[in-house]
Formats: structure tokens, C-alpha cells, sequence
């Protein structure tokens, strides 16, 4: 008996969508306990199968190589152990994890249950042993352990935005490094329904949990049921994408015209890890533009894992065409040519002025432009006499006040 051609194309859809979802589930899936209703984290290597370009960038990014064993990979390390430095206290053997290849790379040896991370760290930009340790007066939570680094496990103070699923009361992981489960939550009912409603999808979600998933980790903050079981924790223990990550975690704040450890007086970043306490600032928040705007975690091929190189992530969303502006020309608006640094959107409008390591300092977040006169009053850097080092403060001021399309009670009052 012939088949007609409508009836025969849905068959062939349903064998599809059967092989599909058989490849999707695979043998990767825990079988969960009788009775056990608790979703489960499979680890990223179950979404391979069915998301595997997905996965093969991100398995590039920094996010997927947070945490690097020596064992497995010898080339992980970065710092001179040839040179004898009096704060390089330990071998190379003595390494269970690296952490960090951008700008520093620390490093982490197991005693125990616990990680601990060793006291020297190596500055990658300047190939510089630097001394690592937070000391009192710096972070929160200096007051709640000992001063010897070596007594300050990694746990409650890093581990959590170090991989997935970390257990507080085991130590243990579903995996290290920032996984697929750790912005799309526990993947166990997607990889075996793998339809868009068994998992979370941040750019499904609103502007503000969608920005939470990233701020989670990329933030200064305190959990609001510190101490835990004793312990005090710097990550959002309890958070899961989805969440308002409010419920947990209290955001550090500045204090207006004080410089704070966190903080300059004005209101910006001081440290590094500290993109989401910027973030909220901005008027792109606001507006409801999510990380994602500029960023694919998944992996890209620019830096920090951009959508598009330079001015061309910015001008896609602002340019005289679009209401979000400028009205003018590239040139008009920076006064520079328009091949020339001044005319990097960046440059103005994401000063490198949060401290990471020694003179290493990375992008603001809150797109705000400082002004000289800020520096004058909070002596927060600015772009202007950042890049015209040889010129004063008072100088940059005077240059604002010339530019035709800008007013000089917004910049040079």
C-alpha cells in the first residue's frame, strides 16, 4: 500500500525526534534513587552529545579552564619556578590546581578535604611573582579566619563560583570549572527531556535574573545566612539560575566620597571581580541589556569572549541611526579620528580602573563617563589623563569644555 507523501514525512519526523532524544539521553544521565525528587547536575559532557559546537567553544573560554590540574596538563603552569623568589615557598609537585591564566595565575594544593591556596601568586601581565593573601582591613571576611594563608580554606571563600554544584557539607563537585550547569542549572531532566522547558535559559529570562546568573560569581558581596554550619562564606551559597539571586546574596555597596577597600568615593569598582556591583549602576541595566548584549560565555573569537571586535559590540545599539544614540558621528562625538585609541568606546566608557593584581587593572562596568573633575574630588583615574599622561587634570578640563555637542555642566562643570 503506497504512503502519502504528508503522512510519510511525519513518520520520518517522529523516527527523528525518537533517535534525537535517545542521543540526547545516552548513558550520561544519573539514575536517580527511588522516590528522589531532587533535580540532579550531570555534569557539562552530558549536553556534548546534543549542543556539541556549543560545547567545543566553550571548552576554549577561561570559564572552562578556571581550574587546571598539572598532572594532566604540565603546560598549566605559568609562573618561573626556575628563578629562586623568596615567596615561592613551594615545587610544582606540590600543585593540585592552577587558577587563572589572564591576568594572575594563583595556585592550590589539597591537605585533607580542603584546598588551600598557596601564598605567592604569578602577575601574568608583568611575569612577576606577587605576595597573595588578604590582609586585615581588605576583604570582609579576613576577620573571620586565621592570618596564615595556609589556614584559609578555598570552600567557603572560592570554591563556589570554581566549579558546579559545590557541596558545603561533603567538599565534593559535580565538576570543577564553570560548567554548563552553573548558568543553566541542574541539567538531569533536560538530558532527558531535552525540551526548552526542562532547563534554564537565561536569555529567556527576565533582564534581572538573566543578569543574576553572571553577577553570581562576578560580584562583591556577602551571603545573607553567614555563618554556615560555622563557616563564613564569599560566594551565594543556595543560589540556582532562576533565582533572584537577592534572596541570597547582599551586594557590596559604596560609600559616597569614601574610599573603601571595594570601592572608590564616587561609586565605581575599586577590585577586580566586581562587574555586577558596577553593573547595577548603569544605565544598561536599567534598560534591561544583559550581559549577553556583549558577551557569549560559550566562547567567540574576540576577547573576553565579545560578540564582535572593538567599537563594533557598541555601535550596534548606539549610533546616530538608533535611539540610543549619539546623534553625531564617531568623530564629532570622541573628537578624535576615528582610527585613533580616543575613539575606542571602551576608552571613555570602560576605564581600566578596577585593581586585579600589582598595576594590573581591568574595565569599569558602569559605562559612565569620570570625569577630570571626579578625579579632583575623589581621585577616581580618568580616561583623559590616563591616556594624556603628560597633561593635567586641569588641562582635560578646559579641552571638555570645547567639544561643541558637549555640555559643561555634565563633564566640566
Amino acid at each position: 500500500m503506497s504512503v502519502s507523501q504528508p503522512t510519510f514525512v511525519f513518520r520520518l519526523l517522529v523516527i527523528m525526534a525518537a533517535v534525537l532524544g535517545s542521543a540526547c539521553t545516552g548513558q550520561n544521565a544519573p539514575t536517580p534513587a527511588a522516590g528522589d525528587t531532587r533535580k540532579t547536575y550531570t555534569g557539562s559532557s552530558a549536553c556534548r552529545d546534543c549542543h556539541l559546537d556549543i560545547y567545543t567553544r566553550w571548552q576554549e573560554t577561561l570559564m572552562a579552564n578556571v581550574l587546571l590540574d598539572p598532572q594532566e596538563r604540565p603546560d598549566a603552569i605559568l609562573g618561573d619556578f626556575d628563578t629562586p623568589n623568596p615567596l615561592v615557598t613551594f615545587r610544582p609537585e606540590d600543585i593540585a590546581f592552577t587558577y587563572g591564566s589572564k591576568w594572575k595565575q594563583r595556585y592550590f594544593t589539597q591537605r585533607g578535604d580542603d584546598l588551600f591556596v598557596f601564598p605567592a601568586q604569578w602577575d601574568v601581565q608583568n611575569r612577576e611573582w606577587r605576595r597573595y593573601g588578604a590582609r586585615p582591613g581588605t576583604e570582609w571576611w579576613v576577620e573571620h579566619y586565621p592570618d596564615d594563608q595556609m589556614q584559609r580554606p578555598t570552600g567557603p571563600l572560592c570554591d563556589g563560583c570554581h566549579s558546579v554544584n559545590y557541596d558545603t557539607s561533603t567538599k565534593t563537585v559535580t565538576e570543577w570549572n564553570v560548567g554548563c550547569e552553573a548558568c543553566h542549572g541542574p541539567g538531569e531532566t533536560h538530558v532527558r527531556d531535552p525540551i526548552a522547558e526542562t532547563v534554564v535559559n537565561p536569555a529567556r529570562l527576565d533582564h534581572i535574573r538573566a543578569t543574576d546568573v553572571c553577577i553570581q560569581c562576578h560580584s562583591q558581596g556577602v551571603p545573607h545566612d553567614n555563618p554556615i554550619a560555622g563557616r563564613y562564606y564569599d560566594w551565594p551559597v543556595g543560589f540556582t539560575p532562576g533565582d533572584r539571586l537577592d534572596q541570597v546574596w547582599e551586594l557590596e555597596t559604596p560609600h559616597l566620597g569614601e574610599e573603601t577597600f571595594t570601592h572608590w568615593p564616587e561609586g565605581s569598582a575599586h577590585k577586580n571581580r566586581m562587574q555586577g556591583n558596577d553593573y547595577v549602576q548603569s544605565q544598561m541595566y536599567v534598560k534591561g541589556v544583559t550581559c549577553s548584549g556583549c558577551h557569549d560565555v560559550h566562547g567567540t573569537d574576540y576577547d573576553a569572549d565579545l560578540l564582535a571586535p572593538g567599537n563594533e559590540v557598541c555601535t550596534s545599539c548606539h549610533q546616530p541611526q538608533l535611539q540610543a544614540g549619539p546623534a553625531n558621528s564617531l568623530e564629532i562625538h570622541t573628537q578624535h579620528a576615528a582610527d585613533s585609541d580616543g575613539s575606542s568606546c571602551v576608552a571613555c566608557h570602560m576605564p581600566q580602573i578596577a585593581r586585579t593584581v600589582g598595576n594590573v587593572n581591568v574595565s569599569s562596568h558602569t559605562f559612565k563617563f569620570i570625569s577630570p573633575l571626579d578625579t579632583e574630588r575623589y581621585g577616581v583615574p580618568n580616561p583623559c589623563t590616563s591616556c594624556h599622561t603628560d597633561e593635567t587634570n586641569e588641562w582635560a578640563l578646559a579641552e571638555l569644555r570645547t567639544w561643541p555637542h558637549v555640555s559643561s555642566w555634565r563633564v566640566a562643570p
